[in-house]
């Protein structure tokens, strides 16, 4: 999957692998299979891409509950609110309900001669 097009939902913002739709107070977030490098969205996908992403985030929210809050409500699409219903099929293993939350943009880069990789 390339694009969610969802009829009925906002859309609140896609960005490079992510499409992020507004559900009543909270948020969808559903991963795509597309790629970026260098911030340019690559034309061909990586087929389950979004739903390895959505476990690996799954799971490290878990991991972390007990020492920080996060706001991850539901992976299942179960326990998603009604206007979802339509697109279980899609949704399932690649989407997150979320609670809406301020971003805290981060970068971390590291110099390639700090003991990490090679050296010039």
């Amino acid at each position: 999957m390339i694009k969610t097009e969802f009829e009925g939902l906002n859309l609140f913002s896609r960005g490079k692998v992510r499409d992020v739709y507004e559900v009543g107070n909270n948020l969808l977030i559903v991963a795509t299979d597309r790629i970026s490098a260098f911030d340019v969205i690559m034309t061909d996908p990586v087929p389950e891409k979004g739903e390895i992403l959505t476990r690996m985030s799954a799971f490290w929210f878990g991991e972390m509950k007990d020492i920080i809050a996060n706001h991850l409500i539901s992976t299942d699409v179960g326990t998603f609110p009604e206007e979802c219903g339509a697109y279980k099929d899609i949704l399932r293993g690649r989407s997150m309900l979320v609670k809406k939350a301020a971003a805290l943009p981060v970068e971390c880069i590291v110099p390639l001669n700090q003991g990490r990789g090679r050296t010039a």
